[in-house]
C-alpha cells in the first residue's frame, strides 16, 4: 500500500505514442490527412457529383420512406392473415409479426435517384418461402394497382421477388427464423438469428448482416459513402457494374471501396478515390480482400477457405464478406471479366494521376466506355418475346443465365478467345414486337501465334447454351432467343445515343479516337484496343438460322434439352410466312490474313458428314453470299491445345507496390498455392476448327413475324435481297457498309 502512495506521489511518466489503430486485418498504409489541394480537388469532385443528378430530392427520399412503411404494413397483414388461417389463438394472430429491413445502396445511403431498393422481410418460423411468400404474398401484391412489373424468382440463389411500388422499384427477399414471435426490434446482425434456419436462408439474411458490418468496419461513414457513390456511377458509365454479368455488383464495390478506407483511414473522398484505383491497379489476385478475419462459428455453415474447399480456389476475385458466414462475395468473375477489370482499373489509375497533376478535370474519370469501338467481333444476343410481361421474365431468365455463355467459350477454347459481356440492354423500338438486346466483345488472346487458316468454331457452344436456356420452366410461345455473330461495322444503329455510329476517324488517328488527351479524356481502350487492324472491304453479313439443334452439325458433342413441340417445329418465330427453309451451311474461311480477298465455301448440311460439295468456283466469284458466322477469323488452337492451357502455380506477390505489399502479405496465407491444372470443366475435345476441319454456321435467323430485320443488324443502309436457292434455301444478299 505504501509503494502504492509513494509512486503515485512521483512525477507522472512521460506520455507514450498512441497505438497505431488496426482497421481491419492489417495496419493502415498511411495516416495522413488531407493536403489543401486534397481539399480543393474534394470540392471538385463533390460538385461534380452533385451537377451529374447522383442525389435524390427530399421528395423521393420522403417517397421512398412512405413506400416502405406501406410494404411493412402488407407483410404484417400478411402473417397476421396466415396465423388465423393456420388455426393459432386470437392471442397468436395479435402477435404475430414480420419486419422489413433494408440494404445495399439505400442501407448504405449511396442510391441514387431511380435506384432500386433492397428489401428484406423476416417472418416467423411457421410462415415458408415456398407456398406463403411465393404463393400467397404474390397474390396479394398482385391485386393493388400500386404494384405493377411483378415477377418472382423462386430458382435464383437468392429467391426474390421484383416489383415497382408506386413506380419504385423493389427486390424483396424473405427469411424465416426461428421464432414463433418476430420482435419488432429484432437485432439482425447478432449470430442467433441463424440458428436452424437454411442456407438460402443466410443468403438472404447475409445482406442486411453485411451492410450493417461494413458501416462498423469503416473509419469515416461519411468518407464511405461519398466515395463508394463515386466508383458505383464510375463502374456504372464504364461498364463494369454487374454481379449477374460476371463483374462487380453493389455490395461487391462498397467492399472494395472500404477496404481502401481502412488502409486511408484519414483520407478524404478525393484520396480515396485516387487511392482506390492505386491499390486495385497493383493487387495480385486472387488474393482475397477482406474486411475483418474470417471466423468459424459453432453453427457449422461453411466459410471461405480455400485451404478446406476444392471450389474456392478456383475464384478468380475473391472478395470476401465481413458477416459470418464469410463468403466469396465476386464468384460471379470469370478470367475475361477480371481482365475487363484490371484494364478499367488501370484506366482510372491513369486518369487519377492527371487530376492530380491537373492536366484534366475529375469528367475525364466517368467517361463513357466506347464499347462498340473496343472489338472487331461481337456476339448480339437478341430476346423476343409476344408481350411486355413475357419479354420481362424471359430476359431476367436469360440475363442470369448470360455469363455461363462467357464461362462456356473459355472452357471450349481454353481461354483463348476472351469475351466481353457488356451489362447495358438496348431494345429496337421499331420491331412490331417486344425486343431487347445484349452484346458480347470478342477477341483472340494476345501474345499467341496464329497459324494460317486457324479459327475458333463455338458454334456448338452457343447451341450448348440455347438449349439450357430453352429448358426455361415458365417459357410460352413467342418467347424466342437469337446470337448472332456481328463484326464492328454491323452493330444495329439502335444502340448509338444518336441512332447511328459516328463517323469513323481517319486510319492514323484511330488508334487515339478513344485515348485520354492532354486537355480531356474521351473514353479509354485497353492496348489491344488501341492496335490498328485492317480490315478486308465488303465484308458480308446476315443471320443464319440456327433454331434448330436436330439440324446443327459441330464437332462438339450434342446436348440433348426438353424443348417444346412448338420450338422444335419452329416455334412462334419460326412458322410464319417468310420464314428460312433450311439452314445455310458455312465452312472455314480460306484464307485468315484479314486483309486479303477471301473466299467462303458454303457446304450443305447433308455433305457435313461425308465430303464436302463445294459450290463452284464461277459461281463463288459471280455471286456473294452473305454471312453471319460464329468463327472469329485467326483463332489458335491447333496442334498442342491442352498443353497451352496449363496454368502453374499462383503468382508470388512479391511484385506487388511496396505501400500495400504487407497488407497482401498478410493475407497470403489465405491463398495456398495450387498445382498445376488443365482450364476446363471437363475433358472433351476443346470446340475448335483448325485449318482443313469443316465448320458449320447455322445460326437462327428471326425473320419469322418481323420481329427483327432480316440482316440481323440494323438493315438501315442495306441493300437487302431474299432469294431462294435450291441448295440453301433462303438466304439473304446484304451490301454491308463501313
Amino acid at each position: 500500500m505504501g509503494g502504492s502512495e509513494s509512486l503515485s506521489e512521483s512525477s507522472p511518466p512521460p506520455p507514450q505514442p498512441a497505438a497505431e489503430k488496426k482497421h481491419g486485418v492489417t495496419k493502415p498504409i498511411s495516416l495522413a490527412g488531407p493536403t489543401e489541394m486534397d481539399l480543393q480537388r474534394n470540392s471538385e469532385l463533390g460538385n461534380f457529383l452533385m451537377n451529374s443528378g447522383l442525389y435524390e430530392s427530399e421528395e423521393d427520399t420522403a417517397m421512398r420512406e412512405k413506400v416502405l412503411q406501406r410494404i411493412d404494413e402488407i407483410v404484417k397483414f400478411w402473417v397476421k392473415q396466415l396465423t388465423r388461417k393456420r388455426g393459432y389463438t386470437d392471442q397468436m394472430v395479435e402477435d404475430a409479426n414480420a419486419v422489413i429491413f433494408t440494404f445495399g445502396s439505400y442501407r448504405l445511403g449511396v442510391h441514387g435517384p431511380g435506384a432500386d431498393m433492397d428489401t428484406l422481410c423476416v417472418g416467423p418460423s411457421y410462415v415458408n418461402r415456398e407456398e406463403d411468400f411465393f404463393i400467397v404474398l404474390h397474390d396479394i401484391l398482385a391485386e393493388m394497382e400500386e404494384v405493377t412489373e411483378l415477377q418472382p424468382v423462386p430458382d435464383a440463389y437468392v429467391p426474390v421477388m421484383k416489383f415497382k411500388f408506386q413506380s419504385i422499384s423493389i427486390d424483396l427477399l424473405y427469411a424465416s427464423i426461428s421464432l414463433l414471435v418476430v420482435p419488432q426490434d429484432l437485432d439482425i446482425s447478432h449470430d442467433s438469428v441463424l440458428y436452424n434456419v437454411d442456407e438460402q436462408t443466410v443468403r438472404s439474411l447475409n445482406g442486411c448482416r453485411v451492410a450493417d458490418q461494413i458501416l462498423k468496419l469503416v473509419p469515416n461513414v461519411e468518407h464511405f459513402c461519398t466515395t463508394l457513390k463515386c466508383l458505383k456511377f464510375w463502374a456504372k458509365r464504364r461498364g463494369v457494374y454487374s454481379n449477374v454479368t460476371g463483374f462487380l455488383g453493389g455490395v461487391n464495390w462498397a467492399l472494395l471501396v472500404a477496404r481502401v478506407c481502412q488502409l486511408y483511414p484519414k483520407a478524404i473522398p478525393s484520396m480515396l478515390l485516387s487511392r482506390f484505383f492505386r491499390v486495385y491497379t497493383q493487387w495480385r489476385w486472387p488474393n482475397p480482400v477482406m474486411l475483418c478475419p474470417i471466423v468459424e462459428d459453432e453453427l457449422g455453415f461453411p466459410v471461405w477457405d480455400p485451404r478446406k474447399n476444392p471450389w474456392d480456389r478456383s475464384h478468380h476475385m475473391p472478395i470476401i464478406t465481413p458477416a459470418y458466414p464469410c463468403m466469396n462475395s465476386s464468384y460471379n468473375v470469370s478470367t475475361s471479366t477480371l481482365r475487363v477489370m484490371v484494364d478499367q482499373f488501370q484506366f482510372g489509375n491513369k486518369i487519377c494521376g492527371d487530376v492530380e497533376l491537373n492536366r484534366v478535370h475529375w469528367r475525364a474519370l466517368f467517361e463513357p466506355y466506347l464499347f462498340f469501338e473496343a472489338y472487331r467481333n461481337y456476339l448480339q444476343v437478341d430476346i423476343v418475346a409476344a408481350d411486355d410481361d413475357d419479354l420481362l421474365a424471359w430476359k431476367g431468365w436469360i440475363e442470369s443465365r448470360f455469363r455461363q455463355l462467357t464461362l462456356k467459350i473459355e472452357r471450349d477454347t481454353c481461354g483463348m478467345l476472351q469475351c466481353h459481356p457488356y451489362p447495358n440492354e438496348y431494345i429496337d423500338t421499331s420491331k412490331p414486337c417486344p425486343h431487347c438486346a445484349f452484346f458480347m466483345g470478342l477477341q483472340r488472346k494476345e501474345g499467341v501465334k496464329v497459324q494460317e487458316g486457324q479459327q475458333f468454331d463455338i458454334r456448338g457452344t452457343v447451341d450448348e447454351f440455347k438449349q439450357e436456356v430453352n429448358m426455361y420452366m415458365l417459357w410460352k410461345p413467342g418467347m424466342e432467343i437469337y446470337v448472332s455473330h456481328v463484326r464492328r461495322k454491323q452493330i444495329p444503329a439502335y444502340v448509338f445515343p444518336d441512332g447511328y455510329q459516328r463517323p469513323r476517324t481517319s486510319k492514323h488517328s484511330t488508334h487515339h479516337a478513344d485515348k485520354t488527351s492532354e486537355n480531356d479524356a474521351k473514353g479509354y481502350r485497353s492496348p489491344s484496343e488501341g492496335r490498328e487492324i485492317k480490315r478486308k472491304q465488303g465484308d458480308e453479313t446476315a443471320y443464319v438460322k440456327l433454331d434448330k439443334p436436330g439440324k446443327r452439325a459441330s464437332i462438339s458433342p450434342q446436348h440433348p434439352g426438353s424443348v417444346s413441340p412448338e420450338r422444335s417445329s419452329g416455334g412462334p418465330l419460326g412458322s410464319g410466312k417468310g420464314t428460312m427453309g433450311n439452314d445455310v451451311r458455312l465452312g472455314e474461311l480460306d484464307d485468315c490474313n484479314p486483309s486479303s480477298t477471301i473466299v467462303r465455301k458454303f457446304l450443305n448440311a447433308s455433305t457435313l458428314k461425308g465430303g464436302t460439295k463445294e459450290l463452284e468456283a464461277k459461281e463463288l466469284a459471280a455471286k456473294t453470299y452473305p454471312t453471319q458466322e460464329l468463327l472469329v477469323e485467326c483463332g489458335v488452337m491447333c496442334g498442342k491445345t491442352v498443353e497451352a492451357c496449363l496454368i502453374g502455380p499462383n503468382e508470388d506477390i512479391e511484385g506487388m507496390l511496396k505501400q500495400i505489399d504487407s497488407v497482401v502479405q498478410d493475407n497470403k496465407q489465405i491463398v495456398e498455392p495450387s498445382g498445376k491444372s488443365v482450364v476446363g470443366s471437363d475433358s472433351r475435345t476443346p470446340n475448335l476448327i483448325c485449318k482443313d476441319g469443316v465448320g458449320v454456321a447455322d445460326q437462327h435467323s428471326p425473320l419469322g413475324n418481323g420481329c427483327l430485320s432480316g440482316s440481323g443488324v440494323s438493315g438501315k443502309g442495306l441493300g437487302e435481297k431474299l432469294e431462294i436457292n435450291s441448295t440453301f434455301g433462303m438466304v439473304m444478299d446484304a451490301e454491308a457498309g463501313d
